[in-house]
Formats: C-alpha cells, sequence, structure tokens
C-alpha cells in the first residue's frame, strides 16, 4: 500500500503533516478531509521525487532521496523499532509508527517502502536488503533475530552496536579537529606570505640592483612559481587525488594501500588498533544476535575497514570450517596482537566468545581514544613550530639582504 506524504491545516487553523497508507491518492485526500484536514501538499513517498501543491498547481523538485542517512540515524530508528516490537505491536504496526517517527525524510521512505513489503508478505530482512540503504550485518542480524523469535533483543543489539560506532567516531573526530584547523590556518598564512607579501618586498630588492644570496633567490623564484602556475598546480593535485582513488578502487591497489598504512611508524598502530576494535566489535554482536561463525566473520573482516585484516579473517573463516579454531588462524596470520588471540582463545574455550569479543573491542577502542588524544598533543606544537618555522625562513630571507644593503651604504 503506498504512503504518502502531506501538509495541510487543521480545522482550527493550525498547520500540520504527516504521513498515511492509503489504497490510492484520492482514497488518502478523502481520508484526510474526513480529518478535517485541508489539503495543500500531498506526494506519494514511494516515488519521493515531487511534491503536488493542489493550491497553486505547482511542482517541486524534492531532493530527499539523495540526502545521507547517517549512522546515528539508523541507530534511533533501531532503538524506536525495538521499543515498539518490545510493546508487543505488531510488525507492521510498528514500521508504519516508524515511519511517521523517523525524521530523516530518505530514511522515513525506506521505512514505508520496507512496511509495503511486509504487508505484502516479505519477511522483514529480505524488505531491508530490498530497500539497499542497510548494511550486511543490520539484514543479517535481523534475519536471525526473525528465525530466532528474537527480534527485540537482536534490534537493540544492533541498535548498541551503531551508538558505540557513532561514539567512537565522534571522539576521534573531536580530538583531530583542532589540528586540521591549525594546519588549515598555516597553509592560509603560508600562501599569504608567497603571492602578497614577498611580491612587494621582491621589487624593492630589484630596485637596488644588489646581488642577493641564493635562498632569497631561491624564495623569491618559488613565490613567482607559484603566483603564476597557481592552476597548474591545482590541477595537478586534482588529477592525483583522481589516480589515487581510481588506484585504490582497485583490489591490489587497495590491498598496497591498506599494508603501507598497517607499515607506518606511528599511524601503523592507530590503524591495527581500530580495524581490531571494529572487528571485535561486530564479531561480538553477531554472535550475540545468532549469526553463525563464519557468516560473522565474513561481516566482520569486511566491516574491519582493511583488506589486511579481512584477508586474514577470512582464512581464518576457511580454517574454521576445517575443523580448526578461531584463534589459531588468527595468531599464524600474524596481524592480531597476541591479547587478542589469547582472549578469543579463553573465549572459545569457556563457551564466551561473544563476550570476550565485546571486552577486546571495550579494551582497543579506549587504547584508539588514547593514541589519537596523545597524537593530537604532540601533533599540535608541531604543526606551530612547522608555520613559525616557514614564516620566519621567509622573513630573514627577505631582510638579511635589506640589512647588507643598507650596512654597505653606511
Amino acid at each position: 500500500m503506498p504512503v504518502y506524504a502531506y501538509k495541510g491545516v487543521t480545522a482550527a487553523g493550525r498547520n500540520t503533516r504527516g504521513h498515511l497508507d492509503a489504497e490510492s491518492l484520492r482514497s488518502a485526500r478523502a481520508r484526510l478531509k474526513s480529518d478535517g484536514i485541508f489539503l495543500t501538499e500531498i506526494a506519494e513517498g514511494r516515488a519521493d521525487a515531487a511534491i503536488k501543491s493542489e493550491g497553486a498547481g505547482r511542482i517541486q523538485i524534492d531532493l530527499s532521496a539523495f540526502q545521507r542517512v547517517s549512522s546515528l540515524d539508523l541507530a534511533l530508528a533501531t532503538r524506536q523499532m525495538a521499543t515498539l516490537i518490545g510493546a508487543g505491536i505488531p510488525l507492521v504496526d510498528g514500521l508504519r509508527a516508524l515511519t511517521e517517527q523517523v525524521e530523516n525524510p530518505r530514511l522515513k521512505s525506506v521505512f514505508g517502502q520496507v512496511r509495503d513489503r511486509v504487508n505484502e508478505g516479505a519477511s522483514f530482512g529480505d524488505a531491508l536488503a530490498a530497500a539497499e540503504l542497510f548494511p550486511d550485518i543490520y539484514v543479517g542480524m535481523v534475519r536471525a533475530g526473525e528465525a530466532g523469535g528474537a527480534l527485540e533483543t537482536v534490534l537493540d543489539r544492533l541498535a548498541d552496536y551503531l551508538e558505540s560506532q557513532v561514539r567512537l567516531r565522534n571522539k576521534v573526530s573531536s580530538i583531530i579537529i583542532y589540528p586540521l584547523v591549525m594546519l588549515g590556518f598555516a597553509i592560509v598564512v603560508v600562501g599569504a606570505l608567497v603571492t602578497v607579501v614577498l611580491p612587494q618586498i621582491t621589487q624593492l630588492l630589484a630596485s637596488l640592483n644588489q646581488p642577493l644570496p641564493w635562498y632569497t633567490r631561491a624564495i623569491i623564484a618559488g613565490s613567482e612559481f607559484t603566483r603564476e602556475w597557481w592552476w597548474a598546480m591545482g590541477l595537478a593535485s586534482v588529477a592525483a587525488i583522481a589516480g589515487v582513488r581510481a588506484i585504490l578502487r582497485t583490489e591490489r591497489g587497495r590491498a598496497a594501500y591498506d599494508r603501507l598504512r598497517l607499515r607506518l611508524p606511528v599511524i601503523g598502530r592507530l590503524v591495527r588498533l581500530l580495524a581490531i576494535s571494529r572487528f571485535a566489535r561486530t564479531l561480538s554482536t553477531l554472535l550475540a544476535g545468532g549469526l553463525p561463525i563464519t557468516r560473522g566473520l565474513q561481516t566482520a573482516g569486511e566491516v574491519a575497514g582493511n583488506t589486511v585484516i579481512r584477508d586474514a579473517v577470512d582464512k581464518s573463516r576457511t580454517s574454521i570450517t576445517e575443523g580448526a579454531s578461531v584463534a589459531q588462524p588468527l595468531r599464524q596470520s600474524g596481524e592480531f596482537p597476541p591479547l587478542v588471540t589469547h582472549m578469543i582463545q579463553v573465549g572459545e574455550q569457556s563457551g564466551q566468545l561473544e563476550a570476550m569479543l565485546g571486552k577486546v573491542a571495550d579494551t582497543y577502542e579506549e587504547q584508539v581514544e588514547t593514541t589519537v588524544s596523545r597524537l593530537t598533543a604532540l601533533l599540535e606544537p608541531m604543526l606551530i613550530l612547522v608555520m613559525v618555522g616557514i614564516v620566519l625562513v621567509i622573513i630573514l630571507a627577505t631582510l638579511v639582504p635589506l640589512l647588507q644593503i643598507t650596512s654597505s651604504l653606511e
């Protein structure tokens, strides 16, 4: 049954808006009229392409289909759905209520489509998969929850997982914002010196007809090159970025890039910590949702975000099908620290693998936050020193010749 988005005015003169399901546009108008709502705009939410205005006969383009659905939006919707299911509300009615509560226009439309598919007889997991918006971990856990009769529990755990990923991302982002601002400020200052200040000083030095030191000539040449060829430098930068992105889209290019990141002196440890924390958190959530270990390893390896870690997890999955434990192939890969493999081994032996993976994720998420904080604390003074050093070199390269010329005239 189609979902219609509407705007109107109530009998009391108040503006109202919402969504409702009806067999046709005419039926939707009749229902709203019977409720005492005078329509001003109405559109079918499934199409999500235009809003038909009754009063003026206009057609407005709706770009909600291109709006991004964040992890936080999905986490809030999942938590609301778990609450509705836990209250004993039928799935179709819960989806209808969720469609009215969700604020993100694209997510609202998608949940309306999911509800229609469920109402037509599809399972909740299949309807989510058909929407092509929800990640594999989401669809897989919902299917497992439906099969095991624990949909409410699975949705709660999914909401916990999504919220933990949002918290981790927000912590890391908030820590690195200040260094990025400092770097941008340094670039602006140096650019202003090179393109505005230096040309004026260069004219003064040239008018004196005196020999200049080599470092002064080098800085002047660099300033002139930047002012004359800035457009070529910009095009080269754009081409380089496009080339790198094209290489990273290939399997071999992505694998080489991920290996390089893991081998970097300081950044490599942070990348490994972040990948392992994602892997452990995802696998713990999937196992708690009732997914088989092999399926959980496949999804967790992909969510880790690093092809080297993913390949190590894939080898572990293959070994498990042959009768091996989870910890043994992970240890043999050399990509997982001993703490991780030891806790996984203990979890397997005690039958508490899910809990052990959760502890691994908690530990490594804390280490990620601590490592990023320390790197930021070191990066801030380094950026200041670099900026001061560049400005000092430019100033000395221009003032020293002026002082020499002035002293020679005396």
